[in-house]
């Protein structure tokens, strides 16, 4: 792995690889002050999702989101030559290690529902999956960008909430995640 990244003529060093998404690697970085997300966009197949341009996807999502009033990092820089975005660093639990280590309580499930009544209004779906929230001072944040027109088999109701509780489903993914570290 890599020890610093550049963004903007900006250093900073790579602390951890944080996750590896459908559009891109996001890394936990440091300035030597404070840390942040920065993610590198990829251009790996993805089998089941076609994206078009995913930096100004990214940059699109995050605008809708905010509109929305939807709990995200705050962007805080881009660099398009590279294709790079620096985020807010929250620091927490992801809902799904909640889920992993039997931490799950209803009030977050509470809070997705009072995000779908918002997301549904402007008929709009987010990942649903539990990786990308993380519970930060009791509160939940959506911690990607990504976000698509409303579809029903993809709310929350539908295929979201499969991930949220111990579901075969879940433990499927858990076995499948074991496995392959």
């Amino acid at each position: 792995m890599m020890n610093k990244i550049q963004l903007n003529n900006k250093s900073y060093d790579v602390i951890k690889l944080l996750g590896k998404g459908k559009g891109g690697y996001s890394y936990l970085v440091t300035d030597g002050q404070k840390e942040f997300v920065l993610k590198q966009i990829h251009h790996e197949p993805c089998s089941y999702y076609n994206f078009g341009n995913k930096l100004e996807s990214e940059l699109n999502d995050y605008k809708k989101l905010k509109q929305i009033s939807i709990r995200i990092p705050v962007m805080l820089e881009v660099d398009v030559e590279n294709e790079r975005i620096l985020k807010e660093f929250i620091d927490g639990e992801t809902a799904y290690d909640l889920v992993l280590n039997d931490k799950m309580k209803s009030e977050y499930i509470w809070h997705v529902e009072e995000m779908c009544r918002l997301l549904y209004a402007a008929n709009t779906n987010i990942d649903y999956f539990p990786t990308n929230f993380i519970i930060c001072n009791g509160e939940l944040f959506y911690i990607d960008y990504e976000c698509n027109e409303y579809m029903e088999e993809w709310n929350f109701e539908n295929w979201g909430i499969k991930y949220w509780s111990k579901t075969d489903e879940f433990l499927k993914y858990a076995e499948e995640k074991k496995a392959s570290q």
